[in-house]
């Protein structure tokens, strides 16, 4: 099976910054926001290198959103910069009026996402952030794996009309695509063959995905892994071909199962090829404060997780 190596550990906020630092030299039109978390955001470069183009909104996340609605209307693509939580919960009623229903080319970008937001603790790690994007009507929703990934997407959004919820995390994590691979908003990528299951994953799950194909290859079973980067709009071509051979799926992601990837895939799977899906994902359920890689594997979201999923799919076919 075909193996992927961790060139070394980096933490997605940083390729976050990487691609904003880039676009601020290349797209003269993109602005950035941020609501007194720059450093967090990784957003340092951009306002250093370009100050005229850059907003401190302060602890203000509701105007963040209304300005950045109103500077698209002059042709400015901004991005705006926050904690996922005060994202999306904080300020969905400004997303909703002022950048969906307006159609606003708005870059939603969210930082410490999930359980690995870690010991900041339950208010702050939001599970529910994906599932409230999604349902917005003409809002892309995109959660990268890697830096390299991350970096990749920020740059392809700016390129992108309409609105973008851009999700990210905190932590260091394995850091394994190449870093010249090209974005493309809504086509899943296919890391692994396989017969026996599929295995999508979206986000921090990626790597544990393959971590977990490789222990099932282990045993004789062999997983078919694609990375979903794109959860809305979601690559229905990609899935049902995989499922179709292999004739059963686990979904893994670092997000409350109500309202995630999972659901989103299994209504392509009921509408066209129904087959056995498992789901790794919180269980409608906060988090609580503690060391990512310790929430991850209480909350079973891990490879080891996603290996017992699989055998029990596989039970099921």
């Amino acid at each position: 099976m075909k193996t992927y190596t961790n060139t070394g550990n980096k933490d997605t906020r940083s390729g976050f910054g990487a691609g904003l630092t880039e676009l601020g030299k290349t797209n003269e039109n993109v602005v950035a926001l941020c609501a007194d978390l720059i450093g967090s955001l990784k957003m340092d470069d951009f306002k250093k290198n370009h100050p005229e183009r850059f907003f401190q909104v302060g602890i203000a996340e509701a105007n963040m959103i209304g300005l950045a609605a109103g500077l698209t209307i002059g042709g400015k693509v901004p991005f705006t910069g926050t904690f996922a939580n005060f994202s999306t919960g904080r300020v969905y009623d400004q997303i909703r009026q002022s950048v969906a229903y307006s159609g606003k080319n708005v870059k939603i970008c969210a930082s410490h996402a999930g359980l690995t937001l870690g010991e900041d603790g339950a208010t702050h790690q939001i599970l529910e952030d994906i599932g409230l994007m999604k349902m917005l009507p003409g809002m892309t929703v995109i959660n990268p794996c890697d830096y390299n990934q991350t970096k990749a997407a920020t740059i392809a959004i700016a390129e992108h009309e309409g609105p973008v919820y851009l999700r990210f995390g905190r932590p260091s994590v394995a850091n394994f695509t190449p870093a010249d691979q090209k974005f493309e908003i809504g086509k899943a990528l296919h890391l692994v063959d396989g017969t026996d299951v599929t295995i999508v994953a979206t986000g921090h799950l990626v790597w544990e995905a393959l971590e977990a194909a490789k222990t099932l290859n282990d045993k004789g079973i062999s997983a078919e892994v694609i990375n979903i980067h794109t959860i809305k709009p979601l690559d229905h071509a990609a899935i049902l071909k995989s499922v179709a051979k292999t004739g059963c799926i686990v979904t893994a992601e670092e997000h409350n199962h109500l309202g995630g990837l999972g659901e989103s895939v299994s209504r392509v799977l009921t509408t066209n090829n129904p087959v056995p899906q498992e789901f790794v994902a919180t269980n409608d359920t906060f988090g609580e404060s503690g060391t990512p890689a310790q929430l991850m594997e209480k909350y079973g979201l891990n490879a080891e997780a996603i290996v017992k999923a699989t055998e029990t799919v596989l039970n099921r076919k």
